[in-house]
């Protein structure tokens, strides 16, 4: 959906860009802003037989930490929740998954900064629900 919301814009091209990041590293792409009552999912990938569900932070400056910092406890707890109903909607819950977090430092157009956190945190015995 086009959106005139500079925000958004800046979001959507942050999202975009750890996209090709991803698929870069042979990462492959199942799924884009998965939108469900919960929120949101911003990318759903595979990697090497894992599921991935991928939050994406687009910063225009340092100020506010890096990638890890990005992702609370409180979002931490919503994304387990979406990711539970993604796979469950799938029929997937016997599948194998993690949660990596990407940050996009500085603006698109002068290819910001990736920083890639792969499982940046756990919410079960070896990754399944």
């Amino acid at each position: 959906m086009a959106t005139s919301d500079p925000r958004h814009q800046f979001g959507q091209a942050s999202e975009t860009q750890a996209e090709q990041f991803l698929l870069a590293k042979g990462y492959r792409i199942l799924d884009r802003n998965v939108r469900t009552p919960l929120g949101e999912l911003d990318l759903v990938a595979e990697d090497q037989g894992v599921v991935v569900f991928v939050e994406v932070k687009g910063r225009t400056t340092e100020a506010f930490g890096g990638a890890l910092l990005a992702v609370n406890h409180r979002k931490r707890a919503k994304l387990t929740k979406l990711a539970a109903l993604y796979l469950a909607q799938r029929h997937w819950s016997d599948k194998a998954c993690r949660f990596d977090v990407v940050l996009v430092q500085g603006r698109p157009s002068d290819q910001g900064q990736i920083e890639h956190l792969q499982n940046a945190f756990d919410v079960g015995e070896r990754g399944r629900f």
